[in-house]
């Protein structure tokens, strides 16, 4: 890893949230009520530690979302609203990944698909370069990558080491090799390995298997993973075991074990016949805080004693999250961190 450029952790200092507000001409149409009850609690949780970006597609979505957030009485001083069109509200994914310089940041803006081509993805695929032109950032400047590559599909150490899958990353370039896609995401990312999970999936996931449902960094020596206890549950038993196996084999750059932190399994849940993709690794880290996905369920607070383990010294808030996973992600993938100093 250079000295001069870098991909920081998700646990180092931070400036801001970005997230994207939804409404009628997004996918989340037909149960707008339900998810914006979430987006409230999620902004009020955020707004706790640091600031929120709140992307809105209009003025008429902007003065909506501005009067039910105060009506929550979250402190607005900590919201700033974007006008800016997107598809979706997946910022995970259509967000810039920020690098520090030398001189200041780089913005990555990887050429954003719609994963893999199963949804429209034209405006978020502009999302960066349009930010970055109403002068969002400071001290940054903008790389286009030609490249396919979502947020959700990496995790970094902030040290130089990358966690990815392999089906996302296959998924996305099936003409490249392990060697060709080591290569690209090292130069692009700054890092000096990749460490690649074969097994791990959820029933109900539409992103090829995003590692930020799967494993997590909570330090440079250690990983928090989606575990699955219920040996009658025929899709995931095997390759969630599998992929913790994998992860016990990974070394760190020193060659020690990674310190390994399991969370429990919930119970399925199902939207008629459809069974939806809920994972307590979806987490997101802020400054102080961790905020997590609950479910309702009874493993919601031994999942949350796992990431308060993983997190020593942060406050971990539970978000029910039973809205966001009807379209298929949770909290983590709703949102983007902006490190410290790239809003000046």
């Amino acid at each position: 890893m250079t000295d001069t450029i870098r991909f920081p952790a998700e646990w180092e200092p931070q400036d801001a949230i970005l997230l994207a507000w939804p409404h009628a001409g997004t996918d989340w149409a037909d149960r707008l009520g339900e998810v914006e009850e979430t987006y409230i609690a999620l902004v009020a949780a955020i707004t706790r530690f640091q600031r929120v970006l709140l992307c809105v597609a209009d003025d008429d979505v902007e003065a909506y979302a501005r009067a039910r957030l105060a009506s929550a009485r979250i402190d607005m001083s900590r919201v700033r609203f974007l006008p800016v069109p997107y598809n979706d509200t997946w910022l995970r994914d259509t967000g810039p990944v920020t690098l520090r310089t030398g001189e200041g940041f780089r913005l990555l803006d990887f050429r954003f698909t719609g994963w893999g081509g199963k949804f429209e993805a034209t405006e978020d695929d502009a999302l960066v370069r349009r930010l970055a032109t109403m002068g969002v950032f400071t001290d940054s400047t903008v790389q286009t990558i030609d490249f396919a590559l979502e947020g959700g599909a990496i995790e970094t150490d902030g040290q130089g080491t990358l966690l990815t899958t392999w089906k996302c990353l296959r998924e996305r370039h099936p003409t490249l090799t392990q060697d060709e896609l080591d290569a690209r995401l090292m130069a692009s990312l700054a890092q000096d390995r990749v460490l690649w999970l074969r097994h791990g999936y959820l029933e109900g996931d539409d992103t090829d298997a995003h590692v930020d449902t799967l494993a997590r960094f909570a330090a440079p020596d250690a990983i928090v993973y989606q575990a699955c206890d219920d040996a009658g549950d025929a899709t995931h038993y095997d390759e969630l075991r599998a992929m913790g196996e994998e992860i016990a084999a990974l070394r760190t750059p020193d060659g020690g074990s990674y310190r390994m932190f399991a969370l429990p399994w919930p119970r399925p849940i199902h939207d008629g016949d459809r069974r939806l993709a809920a994972s307590y690794a979806n987490f997101l880290i802020l400054n102080d805080a961790v905020l997590m996905p609950g479910y309702g369920d009874d493993a919601d607070e031994r999942a949350r004693e796992v990431v308060a383990a993983a997190f020593p010294g942060r406050e971990i808030v539970q978000i029910d999250c039973r809205p966001l996973i009807w379209q298929n992600g949770s909290l983590h993938c709703l949102t983007m961190q902006l490190p410290a100093g790239v809003l000046g």
